[in-house]
């Protein structure tokens, strides 16, 4: 629902919406398909990689490698996260705004940026 400002009252007004909910078109439901389809091919890969080769071991140190790798990851998602929101809330994301000056100092007439203004 949109809200509106009365200029009588401090209170917002809520207004319902005049449009329906859009609906999906042929065209979304097939990516939407497409997406899927890969999502199911991907995830029978996984088990078929996982399941394929019996009898692997892996070492202490390829545990080590495969943790310090999702705690990095972690670490960096939470990181790009955090200065997102940081960013957002500190006016760093708001459209540059054109400041103009009212009064402009003239330059001298014997200055090489005279003619430019």
């Amino acid at each position: 629902m949109k809200t509106r400002m009365n200029s009588s009252q401090a209170v917002p007004k809520t207004v319902a919406p005049t449009e329906a909910s859009p609906r999906l078109g042929a065209g979304s439901w097939i990516v939407l398909i497409v997406l899927l389809s890969l999502l199911v091919a991907s995830g029978f890969v996984v088990y078929l990689g996982w399941t394929f080769v019996d009898g692997i071991e892996m070492t202490t140190a390829g545990y080590v490698a495969m943790a310090a790798g999702v705690i990095l990851s972690l670490v960096v998602g939470c990181g790009l996260m955090a200065l997102i929101f940081y960013s957002s809330r500190s006016g760093y994301d708001e459209p540059p705004v054109l400041i103009t000056h009212e009064k402009r100092p003239e330059a001298p007439s014997g200055h090489a940026t005279a003619g430019l203004k």
